[in-house]
């Protein structure tokens, strides 16, 4: 039984179909309760995704600086949902290259599309690394509903950094492409020259420098250097806001958050949250040194990232169904380990009782997914 042999893949993938119907009832059960479907509510839905309508809105109208401007960006909101609470805005230049466009849509079809071609992006490259019939594991992860519900991004992110590791070995200039693609959410690229430098992956390292100064320029060149002045400006806002209450810590899954809802002030927090880091960023060096496994490294590298960022939300382990998809793909080529099984389907069910564990009882279970995908990962290059 300490191999699971009766959790066969086909048992797998009934099983995830099961969680991704029972999700889907519930998301959609608090959509219909959020708009009024069951009764008046007390408050209006809430959704990132305004933010980065009302970011593209500004930059169409040739204002891309106001996105960084508290008030400015508010109004911009309120256009478009009305009296609501405010969601700030906290991505670099770059994503306005992407918010723009979509700001040209009626709202509702941006929304939409945004999040269905991102989603079906993160489930092919997910099926590429397992096999063609991993979208349904991938869909299951709980962190899809919030990514789906809150309008969020990290259908892209995971679907690009997912891809850059395919990529990495066949088609290097084009994995350092998608990886400079990641400046539009920058410290989720926090790693990755550490990994490319220790791995001998220079054409890929210098493909991902190039990206990322042309799109920088590129952004200069559209929004002016002023725009990049005002990001700068608001990172000391997002510092703030981030170290405060203002987000819900029972929301992340990092040390920092962890050790937030331990009740540890912010600067001991992340002070922690350094250390770890730091130590993320000796695993991921040595492992892409001294394991030629291309599965073992991208499935370190994920886990590194999420365990080295301070500020990582319950939507961005969409990225760790890209490090299951990986340690699986590893795992039909060299055998399953132990218990591994069960450690993997046991992040399934931790992520979806993260937010009630931290909300209700402080306990930091975020921190667990990351970190048992991490001691998997390197388990298996123990073993190799």
């Amino acid at each position: 039984m300490k191999h699971a042999a009766w959790l066969t893949r086909s048992r797998v993938i009934g099983l995830s179909g099961i969680a991704l119907a029972v999700q889907t009832i519930l998301l959609a059960a608090v959509v219909a309760w959020e708009f009024g479907v069951f009764g008046p509510t007390r408050s209006p839905f809430v959704s990132d995704f305004p933010s980065f309508y009302a970011a593209g809105s500004l930059a169409l109208q040739g204002l891309p600086e106001l996105a960084y401007d508290e008030t400015a960006h508010w109004f911009a909101e309120q256009a478009l949902i009305g009296d609501g609470p405010y969601v700030y805005f906290f991505y670099p230049p770059p994503f306005l290259l992407l918010c723009a466009p979509l700001a040209l849509l009626p709202y509702w079809v941006a929304l939409v599309l945004f999040e269905a071609a991102s989603m079906a992006a993160y489930a092919f490259v997910a099926c590429r690394i397992a096999d063609r019939g991993w979208w349904l594991p991938a869909l299951a992860i709980p962190a899809v509903f919030w990514c789906a519900g809150l309008g969020q991004n990290s259908f892209l992110t995971a679907a690009l950094f997912g891809s850059a590791t395919l990529l990495v070995n066949r088609r290097p200039i084009w994995s350092g492409v998608l990886f400079g693609l990641l400046c539009y959410k920058p410290h989720f690229g926090l790693l990755v020259p550490i990994a490319l430098a220790a791995g001998g992956h220079w054409r890929a390292f210098c493909a991902a420098a190039a990206t990322l100064c042309a799109v920088v320029g590129a952004t200069i060149g559209l929004f002016g250097f002023e725009t990049w002045l005002r990001y700068m400006d608001a990172l000391s806002a997002a510092a703030r806001v981030f170290g405060s209450d203002t987000i819900l810590l029972a929301g992340f899954v990092s040390p920092f958050g962890a050790a937030r809802l331990a009740g540890m002030p912010a600067g001991a927090a992340m002070a922690l949250q350094l250390l770890v880091s730091a130590m993320a960023a000796a695993v991921v060096a040595r492992v892409w040194q001294q394991t030629t496994r291309l599965s073992l490294r991208a499935a370190v590298l994920i886990a590194g990232t999420l365990l080295s960022l301070p500020v990582v939300l319950l939507y961005d382990l969409t990225l760790a169904g890209i490090g299951i998809a990986w340690l699986v793909r590893d795992a039909a080529d060299h055998g399953f380990l132990p218990a591994e099984k069960y450690l993997l389907m046991s992040l399934y069910p931790l992520a979806f009782v993260t937010l009630a564990a931290g909300w209700i009882l402080h306990f930091p279970a975020g921190i667990l997914a990351p970190a048992i995908l991490l001691g998997l990962s390197l388990h298996r290059t123990k073993a190799t």
